[in-house]
Order: structure tokens, then C-alpha cells, then sequence
């Protein structure tokens, strides 16, 4: 039975997917130390350090199958050690005394370094594929609402005309980023770990160069230029860009989860029959999910830190910094992978009240369009005196809560320079969403360039 919210049955699927946390599940993690080790042996036959029978024995016998969980875990309380437990019960199934070749040269981080890489190589795998789910649900709302207006706010207030369409092609930028940044980091990413005790492949002599490219390539892994038992700026990355995947997603969750408040409601995470808001109020209608997202972000971004401390080692080699990883990455892939998955669920249902973002936009009595007006007379008058008028204009349209347009008609300098129809048409917030939908339309048409290219690659 579970003891993390990860693994609990009722609430695991709020805080991962089934197929990030089989990834990282522990049978998972013991069958990748085991292919690590058997090719570590196919690696050292192919250069006749030990016999082919050998690596071909133990090749076969690591499996998980063949691996007594209960005993393993007492001899680890045992021992204190993660992996020398694990060597021997290997040893004790392979016939013909071949398992005394299990192991050679290796020390234990350049296993379980391996291991990490090859789960972390599945999860960056399926992370990209959900931005790409991602990135595709977004295109199409922004194509969808590229001329749909709704109120632009800046520090909470209104402040312009926008297009919702505008609006997603932001967020939809900000993933496309992260999308270049999980592709570039790969480089650095997917390298496997083999250099011996203090990484200067001393156990495996002049073989040693040969035995790690074997070794990599037996594993689909790139060869490290040199060791990084104590340099840790790759995995730290890689979690530094999930903590910018799940800020972009609580970020996004958040601002629906704004816009779905009961004074403004332009838009609302999906809903169903059955769906629960509150045990004490019938009808509340929370955006939960929205909120899990937000949730999770937190978390991911937390752990961010712990790998930035993570990279002081000491010497060659030390557990402290190390051990940390083994919690914070499995943790970091499963709650990125839980939060893409349920933003891609709330985009796909997403409510999108049009009516009301047109309503929304009115209910300054026309202060939104007061920048437009502002620039219109300021062509005839100048900028800085047509602000003070507009500003003057505008406070008193807001203290009194009558529309602007009343006030503007009303003011005599103004009307010597623009004539009522032009008030109008000015204060007509449709036709002044400035250059939103070509935004639009050029962020969308620079995704699909990108998602070729992808394909390609």
C-alpha cells in the first residue's frame, strides 16, 4: 500500500499518470540497474575481459523475475548499501559460477547514474509527447477565438481590448520554448555513467574508453566525455525545465481558474453532471482542476531548488547530494506528467463564454478604449495635453459612474477635434484589439512550421 499521494488508488490520478509512474515504478528501476549490469558484461565479452559465456549468462538471468524482493530488502537494511545486495542475489542465479564476473570495474553511482538516465529518457519521452498535446490544443483555440474580444487586464484591471485567440497564442509560445529546451537538453542529457571508483577508469586499464562506448551503445546512451559523479548540472536542468513546463501550466490553469470567478465567468474549466464544488454548497462550481494544476506546479518548482543546492559535492564522489535525486526526480516526472495530462483535459473541455467577455468589455462604461481615444486627439493636439484631457475625462466618468462617452461629448476641447461619429467608433472595443489576430495568426503558422520540422527530425 502506497504512503504518497503518488501511489494512493483514490488520488494518484491528481498527482500522476499510470504511465509516468510505471516509469519510475520500483520494478522498473531494479530491471534498469539489472540491464545496466548485464550490459556491462556484454560490454567487457566484446573485449574478451571476461568470457562471452558469461556475459551471456548473466544477460540472462537479469530479469526482475528472478530477483526475491523480500529478501532483497533485508539484506539492503542489512548491508546499508543500495546495490551490492542486488549484485549477489544476480550472482546466486547464474549457473556455472559466471556471476563472479557481474559488476567488474564498476563502482555503484555509475549503476544506478545509468539506471536514472534510462528512466529519465522514458519521462522526457513522454513529457514532450503531452506539450505536443498540449501545443495542439492550444492552436486550436487560438485559431478557433482569433478575432473573439475579450477585456485585456494588466495589474488586475481592465486595461485594453485583447482577442482570447491572443491570449492562448501567448501561452502557446511559452510551451512552444519548452518544446526547444527538452530537444536541446538531450544532448546532455542521455549520457550514461561508467568511469570506475574515483571516474578515472582505472578498474578497466587501457580498455576502459573502449568497455564505456560498448557499454552505451549496448544501452542506447551517449558516451560522457568525462565523469559525472559529482556533476550534476545535466539532471539539474532537466528538472529546472520541468519547473518551467508546470509554471507555464499553473500559470495558464491559474488565469482560467481567474476567469471562471462568478463576477467575471468568460471562462470555465469542464463540467458535468456529478462533478462536486463543495460538501457544504450545492452549487459552487470550483475549478478544481485548474487548481491541481496550480497545485502540482508548486511542487515541481520547489524541488527545482533541491537540485540547484544538489550540485555542491564533495570529492570524487559523495551519497549526500545524490540520494536527494532518487526522491526529487521520480516526484518531478510524475507531478509534470500529472499536471500536462490534466490541463490537456480542462483545454479540450474548455467553456469559453463569449457572451460574457463581450459584456465584460462594457462594464467600464468605455474606459477600456480610453488609450485609442487618447492617441486619436492626441494627433491633433499632442500627446501629453490629449492625456491630461482623457485622464480628467476618465476620472470623472469612473467617480460619477457615467459613461465616458457622455462625458466626452460633453467636454468642448475634445468636441472641437473629434466629432461624435468618431467618439463612437472609437469607443467601439471590436475595432480596437490592435494587431491581436495577426499575432495570432503568425504564432500559430510558426507552430506548425515547428511541428514539421519535429516530424522530420
Amino acid at each position: 500500500m502506497g504512503s504518497h499521494m503518488i501511489d494512493f488508488r483514490l488520488f494518484r490520478d491528481s498527482f500522476g499518470t499510470e504511465e509516468m509512474r510505471k516509469v519510475f515504478a520500483e520494478d522498473s528501476f531494479v530491471q534498469k540497474l539489472l540491464d545496466a549490469e548485464s550490459a556491462l558484461a556484454r560490454a567487457e565479452a566484446k573485449l574478451n575481459i571476461i568470457p562471452k559465456e558469461a556475459a551471456d549468462e548473466i544477460s540472462e538471468k537479469a530479469k526482475i523475475k528472478n530477483i526475491n524482493y523480500d529478501e532483497l530488502e533485508m539484506e539492503i537494511k542489512t548491508a546499508k548499501h543500495p546495490l551490492v545486495p542486488l549484485i549477489r542475489q544476480l550472482e546466486s542465479v547464474c549457473a556455472n559460477n559466471y556471476g563472479q564476473y557481474i559488476h567488474l570495474g564498476a563502482t555503484t553511482q555509475d549503476i544506478i547514474d545509468t539506471a536514472t538516465i534510462l528512466q529519465v529518457k522514458e519521462a522526457h519521452e513522454i513529457i514532450m509527447l503531452q506539450l505536443e498535446q498540449l501545443q495542439e490544443e492550444l492552436m486550436k483555440l487560438a485559431k478557433k477565438h482569433r478575432d473573439t474580444p475579450m477585456p485585456g487586464r494588466t495589474h488586475r484591471q481592465h486595461a485594453l481590448p485583447i482577442t482570447f485567440g491572443y491570449k492562448t497564442s501567448v501561452w502557446l509560445e511559452e510551451v512552444n520554448r519548452h518544446i526547444d529546451r527538452l530537444d536541446h537538453v538531450k544532448s546532455i542529457l542521455f549520457v550514461g555513467q561508467l568511469a570506475g571508483a574515483v571516474g578515472t577508469l582505472a578498474s578497466f586499464k587501457k580498455e576502459g574508453f573502449k568497455v564505456q562506448e560498448i557499454f552505451m551503445n549496448e544501452l542506447g546512451l551517449s558516451v560522457p566525455d568525462v565523469t559525472w559523479h559529482t556533476s550534476r548540472d545535466n539532471l539539474t536542468e532537466f528538472i529546472f525545465i520541468l519547473g518551467m513546463i508546470t509554471g507555464t501550466a499553473g500559470k495558464m490553469a491559474n488565469e482560467i481558474a481567474n476567469l471562471q470567478r462568478t463576477e467575471i465567468q468568460e471562462l470555465e474549466e469542464p463540467f458535468k453532471f456529478g462533478k462536486v464544488g463543495s460538501s457544504t454548497m450545492p452549487h459552487k462550481r470550483n475549478p478544481s482542476m485548474c487548481e491541481n494544476v496550480v497545485g502540482l506546479s508548486r511542487i515541481v518548482q520547489n524541488n527545482s531548488q533541491l537540485l540547484l543546492n544538489g550540485m555542491i559535492h564533495e570529492h570524487e564522489r559523495d551519497k549526500v547530494s545524490w540520494q536527494v535525486e532518487w526522491e526529487v526526480i521520480s516526484e518531478s516526472c510524475i507531478m509534470t506528467a500529472g499536471a500536462l495530462s490534466t490541463l490537456v483535459t480542462v483545454l479540450k473541455g474548455l467553456n469559453v463564454n463569449i457572451s460574457n467577455m463581450n459584456k465584460n468589455l462594457m462594464i467600464t462604461n468605455g474606459l477600456i478604449l480610453s488609450e485609442s481615444l487618447m492617441l486619436a486627439l492626441g494627433e491633433r493636439i499632442g500627446k501629453q495635453k490629449s492625456h491630461d484631457i482623457l485622464y480628467h475625462t476618465s476620472m470623472e466618468s469612473f467617480e460619477k459612474k457615467i459613461p465616458l462617452q457622455e462625458c466626452l461629448l460633453n467636454n468642448q476641447e475634445i468636441k472641437q477635434h473629434l466629432n461624435e461619429d468618431e467618439i463612437m467608433d472609437l469607443l467601439d472595443p471590436v475595432k480596437h484589439t490592435g494587431l491581436s489576430a495577426e499575432i495570432t495568426d503568425k504564432v500559430v503558422t510558426k507552430t506548425k512550421k515547428m511541428r514539421q520540422e519535429l516530424l522530420k527530425a
